[in-house]
C-alpha cells in the first residue's frame, strides 16, 4: 500500500548494534498559512527578481556557486560536488548515543517535529522495540542527523504508534538570559502576592489541547481578503492602549480581583470576543469588518 506522504529524509535509525530502515516525515503543516506577494500598486503585477551582479547585469542560473564571506567582497568558492564530498555518517544514519529525561530539556532547545516511521516491514520489529523501550523509560534518544544542508542535534522519543524527532538548537544558538533580565527586581515579592498569583494559575489549569487554540490573525486576515474581495472598504480601528480590562494599578488589588472572578474562562472565549470587537471597530463606509490581533514549543 502507498504512502500517503513523501518521505523528507530516509536513511537508517541505529541504536548500539541494532540497525533499521527509517523514513523521516514533516510534521508540521504549513501549508495554511497566508502569504503575501509583493505587487507593483500602479499595475496591480507581482513584482519579480532577477539575479544579477553589479558590472555585469543579470546571470544564469547555471553560473551561480556558493561562496564563503572570509573579508570583504573576498569568498571562498563551494561547489556543490565538493559539499557533496563530507562523508559524515549523519547524513544517512540516526545513531543513538545518549538518552535523557524528557524534562531536562530545556524547551528553548526544540525547533521543529519530524514523524520517523519504518522504512518497510522488514524494520517494523526493530522498530517498535526502541519505541517502547523508550516509553518505558521516559527517555529521549539523543543523535545528530544531516538534513537541510547542516546537521541538527536532535531528540527522539514515543508518539502513539511511531517515534517523533525534534530538531533542536545547538548551545551556543541560545542568547545568554542575563542580558534581557536587568530590569528584573533582585529582592523576592510579597509571599501574599505570590499566594494569590498561585491561585490564579490553578484557577486556569487544564489539560493541554492545542485544538482548543486558533490562529486568531490568520482569522482575521482571511476575513479582511474576503471583505476586500466584496469591495468594501476597510478602516483601521482605534489604537488601543494597555490591554482590555479594568483599570487597575494596585497589584495587589488586581490579584484580588482576578482571583475572584469566574475560573471557567474558556480559550475560545477570547478568541469570540476578538472578532466581535475586529467586526464592530473595523467597519467602513461600505460596512465593512476587518480584524486585527496580534508556537509555544511542545516537548516531544
Amino acid at each position: 500500500m502507498p504512502k500517503k506522504h513523501r518521505a523528507y529524509w530516509k536513511g537508517y535509525l541505529r541504536l548500539s548494534l541494532v540497525t533499521i530502515g527509517v523514513e523521516v516525515y514533516n510534521a508540521i503543516e504549513s501549508s495554511s498559512d497566508i502569504s503575501f506577494r509583493q505587487i507593483h500598486k500602479p499595475s496591480g503585477r507581482r513584482i519579480n527578481y532577477e539575479k544579477v551582479v553589479p558590472g555585469v547585469g543579470k546571470v544564469a542560473a547555471d553560473d551561480i556557486v556558493k561562496g564563503y564571506e572570509v573579508d570583504a567582497d573576498t569568498y571562498v568558492i563551494v561547489d556543490a560536488e565538493e559539499i557533496d564530498s563530507l562523508k559524515l555518517e549523519s547524513k544517512k544514519t540516526i545513531d543513538l548515543v545518549q538518552f535523557v529525561a524528557a524534562a531536562e530539556v530545556d524547551y528553548r532547545y526544540f525547533e521543529r517535529p519530524y514523524f520517523v516511521a519504518p522504512a518497510d516491514p522488514l524494520a517494523g520489529e526493530g522498530f517498535v522495540v526502541i519505541r517502547d523501550a523508550l516509553a518505558s523509560t521516559g527517555k529521549l534518544g539523543l543523535a545528530q542527523v544531516t538534513i537541510g544542508g547542516r546537521e541538527w542535534l536532535v531528540a527522539i522519543g514515543p508518539l502513539g504508534d511511531g517515534l517523533v524527532m525534534e530538531l533542536l538548537r545547538y548551545a551556543d544558538e541560545l542568547r545568554d538570559p542575563a542580558d534581557y533580565f536587568t530590569e528584573v527586581p533582585a529582592g523576592a515579592p510579597p509571599k501574599e502576592m505570590v499566594a494569590l498569583a498561585t491561585q490564579l494559575i490553578e484557577q486556569k489549569s487544564a489539560p493541554f489541547k492545542a485544538d482548543a487554540f486558533q490562529d486568531r490573525y490568520k482569522l482575521a486576515m482571511k476575513d479582511l481578503i474576503q471583505q476586500k474581495m466584496k469591495g468594501r472598504k476597510i478602516v483601521a480601528p482605534e489604537t488601543e492602549g494597555r490591554p482590555s480590562g479594568a483599570n487597575v494599578i494596585d497589584l495587589m488589588e488586581a490579584l484580588k480581583r482576578s482571583v475572584g472572578k469566574a475560573p471557567d474562562e474558556r480559550p475560545d472565549e477570547p478568541d469570540k470576543a476578538a472578532r466581535t470587537r475586529s467586526k464592530k471597530g473595523a467597519a467602513g463606509a461600505g460596512g465593512a469588518a476587518a480584524a486585527r490581533t496580534p508556537r509555544a514549543r511542545r516537548k516531544s
